[in-house]
């Protein structure tokens, strides 16, 4: 493949592709730069196919570098990348499910895709990035895939819309939409938004304006893979024979597959497709004994025909599933407060799905610290998303959070941050652990709603309750569709489009979608947000009925924040030598202490009382003693010139030898002892700060 480089102009700065020739023993390769941000993108296909599966193996994997951005970082025993960020993983995953659908269904190679991260200029982000140079790679390998796919990011600030804009300006808006597309009819087919309760035209705005954009890096894509792209591999789809074709297809009708698949109740369903899959394959077993191969062709035609039933039935009869009407949610019921111990709970059902949402709160240091090659901070709420076996009815091992389970309680946590109260109204640390407990499809939006029961459960100060909705699709060749609300297990596994919708009454704060078709049109996605609109207002007024505000006090459980400011150059009194005056504080009081640079303090602790007692202590120790004051103080040290006495911790003052009493005194040890508790009163404070004392005429 020749060295070359390509050049676009993008929102008035340059989008470059390289091809180099780096990773030569990769399928395909290019560098993709914007900015000073440049990311290499490479794809490998294996040589043999994967035995034994029934979908395409192909992964994803963004690679962030500390390196691209200039930085040393890790644990101090180990100074390089470990696991993948968070960041990252959902990073991957958008570029999944953006360039998955444009893959060929027969195709079981496995395919991998890798993403690196080579330089980072803190301005522009690699995801958009990645994502055009995945597909470009893809293009101009010779793996078999109809790209490519087009990319922008969309955002919104003060009015006006902004194509890829940069983290500070992401840091204002109010829409942050990622969108891909394919093909010149510029389909949709991946989204990825977070905003702050826009409208649904607001989103079908940002949806025009980028148009023109996906049209130019769709053409730019275009030209580079007519001049690079190497010839693709052909992979023959392996037909069924007619005859076995045949006889599968009686027999599935003998067996009344439709009706199995119609069946209302998830459990009866699920048994009669197992059981007629048993007897399909034990048939076809007989009829070729030992042809593996005939046994492969009735899983997959078994497959097809299950496709194919659910989509007419939908399209042609509106005939769901589960009987419901295409705009139909199904019943949902609430609760909150179910847990006698915790901070806050939310249980949200609806049909056989069941979330239950458990919040914890937290002092401000408990936030958790992010140390990324993009983010380093703090993060002050956290949503994290469980999905046991038992979920689905399976028994398998439990292990740590993968990447669907990040990347769902991503969306519910993003869903609801925009209604989280600003620190300085509520200075807790937020921790929300949302269990699935049932599932039956569309669990990252259950999470949305128990989560926020839990909220005001838990009395957190929201402004109102958020919910989610996921809409689906069934179309056909000849462009006949229908929209599905609320879609379960079989219309979310055989349907053409998953579009996830969480927001308030207010509006939209979150949106995902993604497709198994070439994407949808304008008006499809107009449509479906209208009915992802109406589901929305319908949940919340079921949710309204459980608990319609946040509760007036927190649990008797949650700890307690008090909060006092102190002049910032106090800070170091506070603290102490070595932390020495802290740390007294905090273990003679059993509290938890967190001072900011501005002076502010937040005391926590489970009692009050103790709280109290720190916020008294901080107060001693930073006050500003006056003129006139009297304080019951205590001899620290003596001077043959007087005598310092500490009025409040860590504030002494002098009392000279001319102020310890009425009458003369020779000697300070006449009057006083290390120890002695004195009476003494503020004469002045002088320009340096120093407190002038008198035990003169004060009654004891």
């Amino acid at each position: 493949m020749p060295e070359k480089t390509y050049k676009l102009e993008l929102n008035g700065k340059e989008l470059k592709v390289e091809i180099k020739n780096l990773a030569e023993q990769a399928n395909g390769e290019v560098l993709v730069q914007y900015g000073d941000t440049l990311v290499l993108a490479t794809c490998v296909m294996s040589k043999q196919e994967k035995q034994g599966i029934d979908f395409f193996p192909l992964t994803v994997g963004y690679e962030e570098r500390y390196y691209a951005a200039g930085k040393i970082r890790g644990s101090r025993y180990m100074r390089r990348e470990g696991r993948p960020s968070d960041a990252a993983i959902l990073t991957s995953r958008l570029i999944d499910r953006a360039i998955r659908p444009r893959f060929p269904k027969e195709l079981k190679k496995e395919v991998q895709v890798i993403i690196t991260c080579l330089s980072w200029d803190a301005e522009n982000d690699p995801d958009v990035l990645g994502l055009i140079a995945a597909s470009l790679a893809l293009g101009v390998s010779d793996i078999p895939w109809s790209g490519p796919v087009g990319a922008i990011r969309i955002g919104k600030i003060n009015g006006k819309f902004i194509p890829n804009p940069s983290y500070e300006e992401r840091e204002i808006d109010e829409l942050d939409l990622t969108i891909s597309a394919v093909g010149p009819q510029i389909l949709i087919n991946m989204i990825e938004a977070d905003a702050q309760e826009i409208s649904e035209e607001t989103v079908l705005e940002a949806n025009k304006i980028s148009r023109p954009y996906l049209k130019k890096i769709i053409d730019f894509q275009e030209q580079i893979i007519k001049e690079q792209g190497k010839e693709k591999i052909i992979i023959d789809p392996l037909l069924p024979d007619p005859e076995t074709e045949k006889r599968v297809k009686d027999f599935l009708k003998n067996h009344e597959l439709e009706k199995a698949l119609f069946a209302e109740n998830k459990q009866e369903r699920q048994q009669k497709i197992i059981d007629i899959k048993e007897k399909l394959l034990n048939f076809v077993a007989e009829k070729y004994p030992e042809d593996e191969e005939k046994i492969k062709q009735a899983k997959d035609l078994l497959e097809k025909e299950t496709d194919e039933l659910i989509h007419r039935n939908i399209i042609e009869k509106e005939k769901r599933p589960d009987g419901r009407k295409l705009d139909e949610i199904r019943k949902i019921s609430c609760e909150a407060g179910l847990l006698p111990r915790t901070h806050g709970s939310g249980l949200f059902v609806r049909g056989i799905t069941k979330g239950l949402s458990i919040l914890t709160l937290g002092a401000p240091g408990d936030v958790q610290l992010l140390e990324g090659m993009e983010i380093v901070g703090k993060k002050r709420f956290m949503l994290h998303y469980n999905f046991p076996p038992y979920s689905v009815g399976e028994a398998r091992m439990l292990r740590g959070p993968g990447r669907r389970e990040i990347g769902h309680g991503n969306l519910a946590e993003i869903a609801l941050l925009p209604l989280i109260p600003d620190v300085s109204d509520f200075p807790y640390t937020i921790r929300i652990v949302s269990e699935m407990l049932s599932s039956n499809g569309s669990t990252s939006m259950a999470s949305v709603s128990s989560a926020s029961l839990a909220l005001m459960d838990a009395g957190v100060p929201i402004k109102t309750a958020a919910t989610g909705i996921a809409i689906g699709l069934m179309s056909n060749k000849k462009g006949d569709y229908k929209i599905l609300t609320d879609i379960q297990g079989p219309e979310d596994h055989y349907g053409d489009m998953d579009l996830k919708v969480a927001g308030t009454k207010n509006g939209i704060t979150a949106i995902q979608m993604d497709v198994k078709i070439d994407g949808i049109n304008e008006e499809i996605l107009k449509q479906a947000l209208a009915r992802a609109k109406k589901a929305r207002f319908q949940i919340l007024d079921e949710m309204k009925k459980t608990i319609d505000s946040p509760r007036p006090k927190l649990s008797p459980y949650a700890p307690r924040i008090l909060t006092i400011q102190i002049d910032p150059k106090k800070i170091r009194e506070v603290i102490g030598p070595g932390g020495k005056i802290i740390n007294e504080i905090i273990e003679e009081c059993d509290v938890s202490i967190d001072i900011e640079d501005t002076g502010e303090v937040f005391i926590t602790s489970e009692k009050e009382e103790s709280a109290k007692k720190a916020v008294e202590w901080i107060k001693n120790i930073t006050r500003e003693v006056k003129p006139g004051e009297v304080f019951q103080g205590k001899v620290k040290r003596i001077m043959e010139f007087g005598a310092f006495v500490e009025i409040l911790p860590n504030q002494e003052g002098l009392v000279h030898i001319s102020k310890l009493a009425d009458h003369r005194v020779e000697k300070v040890e006449d009057i006083v002892k290390i120890g002695n508790i004195l009476p003494v009163k503020v004469i002045n404070i002088d320009e340096q700060g120093r407190i002038n004392l008198s035990a003169k005429n004060i009654k004891k």
